[in-house]
């Protein structure tokens, strides 16, 4: 018979190099790695898609911590750490630890604009829990920093046998000439790419590495922006600037909301 974790009633003992932590409790939390959290662009304190933040955040801390964390309290702690921050316009992260703990990061604007142009290297990797924007992806990660040290931009995450899932940060979609379609294996739905589903009426369905000379262009999406891809593997793609004058009209078409 198991028995479920009871932590140990004296709290840890935690140094950062070798000065005690102010609150051990809370770093101890902040360092298990288990969690969630939203990535968004802030611009003269509105949010594309801030709705869809807000829902984000409560459903995965309701699946993982069966807690619910309204989206009130979570645009005051934005508001706050934006105006803190100084910054009007700025990139923020809002993470989500047990206990319902919510730390927000805000940093200097990603810079607005089409992003350059992306070569993609396929790798054999799926996120666990693909559907949740969860903390500890070490995977991802080391996939997307060895793609960039062999000189290129972004890791393409496969199946063991070519299934097209998600690029490590981004999503991707390709272009056939009629339809944008999006993967449909598990993979994370980002906030960009729920925005663009429907103004594009683009589709879902399955994409292997085999597939790829059946489509004319690619492009990737995530919280920074949207850009063309170039390349994946040894497989060329012409930017298509039809394609992406219509995309980025359709991202354009989205209204701000204020925090």
């Amino acid at each position: 018979m198991t028995t479920a974790y009871v932590p140990p009633a004296t709290p840890a003992h935690v140094e950062i190099d070798g000065v005690p932590a102010g609150d051990p409790g809370l770093l101890t939390t902040l360092m298990s790695g288990f969690g969630h959290f939203t990535a968004m662009q802030v611009r003269d304190g509105r949010v594309k898609g801030l709705g869809r933040h807000l829902e984000r955040l409560d459903l995965a801390t309701r699946e993982l911590f069966e807690e619910e964390l309204p989206g009130d309290r979570v645009r005051t702690l934005l508001t706050g750490a934006v105006a803190a921050a100084g910054l009007r316009d700025c990139s923020a992260r809002v993470y989500v630890y047990d206990g319902v703990r919510v730390a927000v990061v805000v940093r200097e604007a990603a810079p607005d604009g089409p992003g350059a142009p992306q070569r993609l290297r396929s790798v054999d990797y799926l996120r666990p829990a693909a559907h949740l924007k969860h903390l500890g992806g070490f995977g991802q990660s080391y996939h997307g920093e060895a793609a960039r040290r062999d000189g290129y931009d972004e890791a393409l995450l496969t199946s063991s046998t070519g299934e097209i899932a998600e690029g490590a940060v981004t999503n991707i979609a390709f272009w056939d000439g009629t339809s944008v379609v999006w993967p449909s294996a598990p993979c994370l739905t980002g906030i960009t790419m729920a925005l663009l589903e429907g103004p594009l009426g683009s589709v879902r369905r399955r994409v292997t590495l085999a597939d790829l000379g059946a489509y004319r262009a690619a492009f990737v999406t995530n919280s920074r922006g949207i850009a063309p891809v170039s390349g994946i593997d040894a497989v060329e793609f012409t930017v298509d600037e039809g394609l992406m004058t219509r995309v980025h009209a359709a991202y354009e078409s989205v209204e701000w909301e204020a925090l």
